[in-house]
């Protein structure tokens, strides 16, 4: 094994605002969005002997997606879960994703910009004022 330590950690070293489980669930969260809501999906008219497009989200987009999964994940506790990991604004999404991209976990295209993450809702709103139970009559 050699002595060179995964870049994940070398990046909690060098920013130690986000837990691991942040960056984690970040990034489930884009699989979720792609797998679970069809967001990003490469552009049906594409043609068949064209290469496959790479499936793309925008700031926006991904910030909604990791909503709706952390209240799928945590139901009530999903703001106090991110808070404890140390997000708690939507701009803090975007920290993690451009530290990600910096490390070569995640990728982005010439038109994203870490400034597409700022402001995108307020958690207080997003996760406790629209909360609603599923499945309850």
């Amino acid at each position: 094994m050699s002595g060179q330590q995964h870049p994940i950690f070398q990046l909690l070293k060098r920013d130690s605002r986000y837990k691991l489980e942040a960056y984690q669930f970040v990034r489930d969260a884009l699989s979720y969005a792609h797998d679970e809501l069809g967001m990003g999906q490469p552009p049906e008219s594409a043609a068949e002997d064209e290469p496959q497009a790479e499936a793309h989200l925008t700031g926006q987009q991904l910030c909604e997606a990791i909503r709706v999964f952390a209240i799928e994940q945590f139901g009530l506790m999903a703001r106090v879960v991110l808070q404890n990991w140390g997000i708690s604004r939507t701009g803090d999404f975007g920290e993690i994703v451009y530290n990600l991209i910096d490390i070569g976990l995640m990728k982005k295209s010439d038109t994203d910009r870490r400034e597409d993450f700022d402001g995108v809702y307020d958690f207080a709103e997003a996760f406790d004022r629209h909360f609603r139970i599923s499945g309850a009559p």
